[in-house]
């Protein structure tokens, strides 16, 4: 079949026009480009308060005090000490002291404490030097004891603020009883720790010069 010339043309005209018009199609409108700018700043906007938030930059600041202990434990203890400075200006709020005291007390323990109970089923904790080196693991680790220490005297601390918390009571009592409780719960860390022979501390690894005999601790 042969196609007349002004045949073609006509369809290599109209495939250009359908071509040109079919771009002009996918070209985004005013609207579209306004509306993906406006997404566009809207992520930017939200990635920067992520990153610059509150929490985010709490948490950035704890993560570097990991490494500073002693700053940490002294920042601790000047919170501590105002608290108790503020107690004893007021002269109440005694109950929320005592609970104070309660927490402390059991986040100590937990922090002398082995993350497994020797007394259960897990492993044991090596008892001589023939025992591989395990460090010992705590229940509960240095920085979360620190850390859920020192909101705990910041909520009391912010506590005495509210009279509904001050509860009248004889405060000597509450003195005596906290007292008697923390020596009861030491003297009973203490048995267990001796009974299993640990200590809650770890010195690391122990190396002897070549040709040095190493002893038992036990027989």
């Amino acid at each position: 079949t042969v196609i007349e010339p002004e045949v073609l043309a006509g369809h290599e005209h109209g495939g250009r026009a359908f071509s040109r018009m079919k771009a002009f199609d996918e070209k985004p409108t005013v609207a579209e480009v306004v509306s993906s700018g406006i997404a566009q700043r809207v992520a930017a906007s939200a990635n920067h308060y992520n990153l610059h938030s509150p929490p985010r930059k709490l948490q950035q600041l704890l993560d570097r005090s990991t490494v500073h202990i002693l700053p940490r434990w002294l920042g601790f203890a000047v919170c501590l000490a105002l608290y108790g400075l503020r107690v004893y200006i007021i002269q109440g709020w005694f109950i929320v002291t005592y609970g104070l005291g309660i927490f402390l007390l059991n986040n100590f323990i937990g922090f002398l404490s082995p993350q497994i109970d020797p007394d259960g089923d897990g492993p044991l904790l090596p008892t001589s030097t023939g025992d591989n080196f395990k460090p010992f693991s705590r229940r509960v680790p240095e920085f979360k004891f620190w850390y859920t220490s020192i909101k705990g005297v910041c909520t009391a601390f912010f506590m005495t603020f509210f009279s509904i918390f001050d509860v009248p009571v004889f405060w000597p009592i509450l003195l005596v009883y906290f007292f008697a409780l923390f020596f009861l719960t030491m003297k009973r860390q203490i048995k267990h720790m001796i009974k299993h022979e640990y200590v809650p501390w770890s010195w690391g690894k122990k190396s002897y010069a070549p040709g040095r005999q190493v002893h038992k601790i036990r027989k």
